[in-house]
């Protein structure tokens, strides 16, 4: 029988790419998306006219529970980071539906966000990150797995984590940073950071930065993250790796990276590409008081290029930079 997957997200920026990367490999597995409402349904079958769809939000608890445990892998990426209830009703599911034997497998997405909670916590906006900021997906994965409460994303992640203790289930958690790049969901085909940043400057006629700029994150290209779920679902169908606790369990924690860029950079190459698309008159950046701009996020992923063979080969953050500039114009109505 063709192995079951459940997804959340199928109508959002990561779960549409998922979706899409994994339809394209395997078309053979047999597909459950949650959709919201029927009139996103519709948009959802024109591009995947067999697939089945459910309908319900991230605070239908039956709904959720019971697709998770008849599924055999639970992709998990609409709101996933911060949306409570769901993580519930994921577990439950699983757990109810499986056994240590026979257990359902969670790729439950979260975010770097989480890495901010030390500039958070001592207010430290627009600094170079310290030594410490930076986090080893392998080598510090204790360290990971105990961030702080109060970190974005965690209580959340604890949630995830947790459930590997309550039977018949395996986690991995995946946190991109900055995502860039077109995605090629149904839906939703438009990250938030840097759309953001190329808005603002379109509106305000400067690129912001949050001073004195020297931020820096870690960013992933869209397709390759895509590609990333593939490798994910395709380890936990592997009774050769599924057991692999590298891969699956409380500490299969995976960061994906395929470089990194200071903000302050970032808003100069879109300050630049704007007044080059001739929407604003100069390339122009002013300091502003962003506290978005002004936090670290420093990872280094290396769990998914040992354990899974993941190597990133999307365009880099800099080359995308004249799209999203020209995307986000026709967005506002200025092309």
């Amino acid at each position: 029988m063709a192995p079951k997957l459940f997804l959340t997200g199928a109508t959002g920026y990561i779960g549409g790419e998922a979706l899409y990367f994994l339809t394209q490999a395997h078309p053979e597995y047999e597909y459950t998306l949650l959709v919201r409402d029927e009139e996103r349904g519709k948009l959802v079958s024109r591009q995947y006219p067999d697939l089945r769809l459910v309908y319900g939000t991230l605070d239908d608890d039956d709904v959720i529970a019971k697709e998770a445990a008849a599924a055999e892998v639970v992709i998990h990426t609409a709101d996933s980071s911060d949306n409570m209830p769901s993580a519930h009703a994921i577990a439950k599911g699983l757990s109810a539906g499986h056994t240590d034997a026979k257990p359902g497998y969670w790729i439950h997405v979260c975010g770097t966000g989480i890495l901010q909670w030390y500039d958070q916590r001592h207010q430290r906006f627009g600094q170079a990150p310290l030594p410490e900021q930076t986090y080893h997906d392998i080598d510090d994965i204790e360290r990971i797995v105990t961030l702080p409460h109060e970190a974005n994303h965690r209580d959340v992640e604890e949630v995830v984590l947790a459930a590997n203790e309550a039977g018949g289930i395996r986690t991995l958690i995946v946190s991109p940073p900055t995502i860039y790049g077109r995605g090629r969901g149904p839906v939703n085909q438009r990250s938030a950071q840097v759309p953001r940043i190329a808005a603002s400057t379109l509106e305000h006629n400067f690129a912001p930065i949050q001073a004195p700029g020297l931020t820096e994150w870690d960013h992933v290209h869209i397709h390759d993250l895509g590609a990333f779920f593939v490798l994910a679902t395709e380890a936990a169908l592997d009774p050769a790796r599924n057991s692999d606790a590298n891969i699956f369990g409380p500490r299969a924690y995976f960061f994906l990276a395929s470089g990194s860029h200071r903000w302050s950079d970032v808003a100069r190459w879109v300050a630049e590409e704007a007044a080059r698309q001739g929407f604003i008159s100069a390339a122009v950046t002013k300091e502003v008081d962003d506290p978005r701009l002004g936090t670290n996020s420093k990872g280094i992923a290396a769990r998914a290029r040992k354990f899974l063979g993941w190597e990133p080969r999307g365009r880099g953050l800099r080359e995308e930079i004249a799209e999203t500039v020209r995307v986000e114009a026709m967005r506002m109505g200025r092309a």
